[in-house]
């Protein structure tokens, strides 16, 4: 499997080289002022949320590093996916950028055991994060007691977004709680002529499979199958996923990414769609970076059917990589990215949570509130797509296995493959 993604990488390198797209529209800035050197920060931070995020944490960095130009790197395409593909290029050939952006948990320590990052130890030290950030975060960016990232957030993906007014014209009083009301509601909209389920590209629904697995199983059989005793062929998983080809049978047409899938719901042509906190961002932001909806009227949230009580969680944090050109000002990054301030300024336009412990919880409203308070409660679940429990060549062959089923629906055949998948996983 691992061969298998490193070629589908190669193949698709030559495409990835011309993507230019950036947060802020400065991408051939070149080294900047006279004197200034230029710090590349990496991310796939520019759709409308992300990229006013990035934007705020980045006038800050430029306000304290007079010395340093901020260079957007940033690869577009939601998840990460194409971002990260050329990243593996890059590293492959010994061109890291001077930080980037990766998930913590399975798909950092990719990173780490390859060789690619230096440990950060020194700046934790030297800003005391580890008593501000969560023990359970540290732990996932760790090996051998050397911490390699810093976290800027906690998103979580396990969240159903859906319009009111829709469901009120199909005879839904409030959100499904089960997974059996779910699909139960998604064929009382189908009746009315809206969209059931919005749905964007592949990995979309690699987003809802995870969703739908932990909403079937449960949270404590959902974690063990990432762990050496997982049974991916047993009759449990049988269940979840014909859950999960049902309740796909009611999506509308792919959209091209999660903002067009979303858009849907808040626009009034879907009543449900499956996706981030992330989307908080994109629905309460005004235009031009959000749509300028209004909660509870324009949209509405609950826990992904199935999962309330549980927080089926992810991070997004920055790197230090070995060899990276301008390692001080990577580090002054790295220093923004930690600090209070930055993400005080970043997480409520991005639509996430801080990782820090000491954020002023006044910023964090409506949603965001919500998630707070479920993060400090909940039990926690790791995200599939966004790399806290599979590997990339995991999470890859889970993709694969994913897109072939959405056009064959053959469940036993799906369910196989997932089996092979974790066999093969190398974790």
């Amino acid at each position: 499997m691992r061969r298998r993604w490193l070629a589908a990488v190669a193949v698709s390198m030559a495409g990835l080289l011309t993507l230019t797209a950036c947060g802020s529209g400065d991408k051939a800035a070149g080294d900047g002022k006279s004197g200034q050197k230029k710090v590349e920060v990496f991310s796939w931070w520019t759709g409308p949320g992300e990229a006013d995020g990035l934007k705020a944490m980045r006038g800050i960095f430029e306000k304290n590093n007079s010395d340093f130009t901020f260079y957007d790197a940033a690869v577009a395409g939601g998840s990460g996916d194409q971002a990260r593909a050329l990243l593996a290029s890059k590293l492959q050939a010994n061109q890291p950028p001077d930080t980037f952006q990766g998930h913590a948990g399975a798909e950092l320590q990719g990173y780490i055991k390859a060789g690619k990052l230096e440990p950060l130890n020194f700046l934790y030290d030297e800003l005391k994060l580890k008593d501000v950030l969560p023990q359970e975060l540290i732990d996932q960016i760790s090996v051998q007691g050397q911490v390699y990232s810093v976290p800027v957030n906690i998103h979580r993906s396990n969240v159903l977004w859906f319009n009111p007014s829709v469901l009120k014209e199909a005879g839904i009083s409030a959100a499904p709680t089960t997974i059996d009301e779910f699909i139960a509601d998604l064929d009382k909209v189908k009746k009315t002529g809206k969209i059931p389920l919005s749905i964007g590209s592949q990995w979309t629904a690699v987003h809802l499979l995870e969703s739908v697995l932990l909403g079937s199983l449960g949270t404590d059989a959902y974690n063990q199958l990432w762990t050496a005793n997982a049974d991916w062929s047993g009759a449990n998983v049988t269940k979840a996923l014909e859950n999960f080809k049902t309740i796909l049978s009611y999506a509308g047409t792919p959209q091209e990414d999660w903002q067009p899938a979303a858009k849907q719901v808040a626009d009034g042509a879907a009543a449900f769609n499956v996706m981030g906190d992330w989307a908080y961002g994109y629905f309460h932001n005004p235009a031009p970076g959000g749509l300028g909806k209004t909660s509870k009227t324009d949209f509405d949230w609950a826990a992904s059917p199935g999962t309330d009580g549980t927080f089926m969680w992810l991070s997004d944090s920055f790197t230090l990589p070995k060899g990276a050109p301008n390692r001080d000002g990577a580090v002054a990054w790295l220093k923004v990215a930690a600090s209070k301030e930055g993400q005080d300024a970043f997480n409520p336009k991005k639509g996430s949570i801080p990782a820090r412990k000491d954020a002023d919880k006044s910023l964090y409203q409506d949603y965001l509130a919500w998630d707070l308070e479920q993060w400090a409660s909940d039990k926690l679940a790791g995200s599939i797509q966004h790399g806290v429990v599979a590997n990339d060549a995991w999470r890859a062959a889970i993709n694969d296995a994913v897109g072939l089923f959405q056009q064959d629906h053959d469940v036993a055949k799906f369910q196989q493959a997932l089996a092979d998948a974790a066999k093969n996983s190398g974790q």
